[in-house]
C-alpha cells in the first residue's frame, strides 16, 4: 500500500470512527463498562464526605440508580474529624474508607506524600483547572467552594449590604454576626487570615467588640441567618446558602468588589489500600462528568462546564484561591492559638445535615 493509500485508509478509518463514537464517547463509554464490571463485583464501596452529609447521600442515591449492584455507604461528619479516624484506620491496617471528600486538602498532600492515595485521572481530568488538582492524579477537587458574604434580605437592606470586611462593624451589625470558630474550620481560618493579613490585628479587636456570634460548622451558621437569628456574615457557603434560598428562606449571596472572596475545591482522593477500589473511581469518575457538575449547585472544577445560573464564572470575580499553599505553608496550631484566645473554644456545637 503505497503513502496516499495509508493516508485514505488512516482517514478512512478516523471517519468510521467518528460516526459510531462522536467525541470519543464509546471509548469512554468502554472503559466506564470495565469499570462498572470491576465495581459491581465488588459491590460497594465506603464514602467519608466533610460537610452537610443529606446533599451526598441524594448523590449516592442518585449514582446507585445509574450503577445497579453498587451500594454505596456515605459516613459524614467534619473533615478535621473523619481525617483523624482514618488515620487510625491506616496504622491499624484495618481502612474502612474506599474514598474521601474533604475539605482538610492538607490531608491529601500529607496521604500522598506517605504513599497512601491511588492515582487516578477520570475523563476530563485536563479540563479540570490546574489549581484544583493533583498533577500526578492522587486528588482532584470535585466542586468548588465560594465563600461570598451572606445577609438576611428581611432585615438587611440592599443599600447596606456589606461589601468589604470593615462594613460588618456598623453599629446595625452589632450582635448579629456569625460565622464559625476560626480555630475549629481550617477555612474559616484562611478567611480571617486574609482579613487580619490586609487589615491588620486591630480588625479582630474591633471584630470582637462588635459582639459576634459563633457556631461550629457552616451549616448551623447559614441557618441561623436564614432564620433571622442572625443577619450576616463574611464567611458564606454558596452552595448551602442556595438550597435554602431555593426553599424560601430571606436569603442572599454577595461577592465583594473590594476584599477577595476565598475559593477552594472540595477535594477527592481514593485510598490505594481501598476494599472497593473500582467502585471508588466509578464513582469520583462520575461525579466530574459535565452533567454531574452542572448539578452541583456551585461551581465546576472544570473549565468546559458553565457557571450556576445568574452568576459569572468563578474567575471574573475578585477571588483568592491559595487555599491548600496556606494548609501546608502556615504554622496552623499557632494561627488557631491565637484566633481561639479572641473567641474561646468550641461551644456552640452545630450539625451536619
Amino acid at each position: 500500500m503505497n503513502a496516499r493509500a495509508h493516508r485514505f485508509a488512516a482517514t478512512a478509518a478516523l471517519a468510521l470512527l467518528g460516526a459510531t463514537c462522536a467525541a470519543g464517547s464509546c471509548v469512554r463509554a468502554q472503559a466506564l463498562d470495565g469499570t462498572y464490571t470491576k465495581a459491581k463485583a465488588e459491590g460497594a464501596f465506603v464514602l467519608y464526605v466533610g460537610g452537610p452529609t443529606a446533599p451526598w447521600e441524594a448523590m449516592a442515591r442518585r449514582f446507585e440508580e445509574r450503577y445497579g449492584g453498587i451500594k454505596v455507604s456515605v459516613t459524614g461528619g467534619f473533615s478535621n474529624v473523619l481525617d483523624k479516624k482514618i488515620d487510625q484506620q491506616i496504622a491499624d491496617h484495618k481502612l474502612e474508607a474506599d474514598a474521601a471528600i474533604f475539605q482538610t486538602l492538607q490531608d491529601f498532600a500529607r496521604w500522598k506524600a506517605q504513599g497512601q492515595l491511588l492515582p487516578f485521572k477520570p475523563a476530563g481530568f485536563d479540563a479540570i483547572d490546574a489549581s484544583f488538582k493533583d498533577k500526578d492524579g492522587a486528588y482532584c477537587g470535585v466542586m468548588v467552594i465560594a465563600m461570598p458574604y451572606m445577609y438576611n434580605t428581611a432585615h438587611v437592606a440592599p443599600a447596606d449590604v456589606p461589601n468589604s470586611a470593615p462594613d460588618f462593624l456598623k453599629a446595625e451589625f452589632r450582635g448579629r454576626m456569625v460565622t464559625p470558630y476560626p480555630a475549629d474550620d481550617d477555612a474559616t481560618l484562611w478567611l480571617f487570615h486574609n482579613v487580619v493579613r490586609k487589615y491588620g490585628w486591630d480588625y479582630m479587636d474591633m471584630y470582637m467588640a462588635s459582639k459576634p456570634n459563633f457556631i461550629q460548622g457552616h451549616l448551623g451558621q447559614q441557618r441561623s441567618i436564614s432564620s433571622g437569628q442572625n443577619w450576616v456574615t463574611f464567611d458564606s457557603i454558596f452552595n448551602i446558602t442556595e438550597p435554602e434560598k431555593k426553599a424560601g428562606k430571606p436569603v442572599e449571596s454577595h461577592f465583594s468588589t473590594v476584599d477577595a472572596t476565598p475559593i477552594w475545591p472540595l477535594t477527592g482522593a481514593i485510598f490505594k489500600s481501598a476494599p472497593h477500589a473500582n467502585a471508588a473511581k466509578l464513582f469520583l469518575g462520575w461525579l466530574v462528568e459535565p452533567a454531574q457538575q452542572a448539578a452541583s449547585g456551585t461551581w465546576s472544577v472544570r473549565g468546559d462546564v458553565p457557571p450556576p445560573a445568574g452568576f459569572a464564572p468563578i474567575f471574573s470575580y475578585k477571588v483568592a484561591n491559595d487555599y491548600i499553599g496556606f494548609l501546608t505553608g502556615e504554622d496552623l496550631p499557632a494561627l488557631r492559638k491565637r484566633f481561639e484566645a479572641y473567641t474561646g473554644p468550641v461551644v456552640n456545637a452545630g450539625g451536619v445535615r
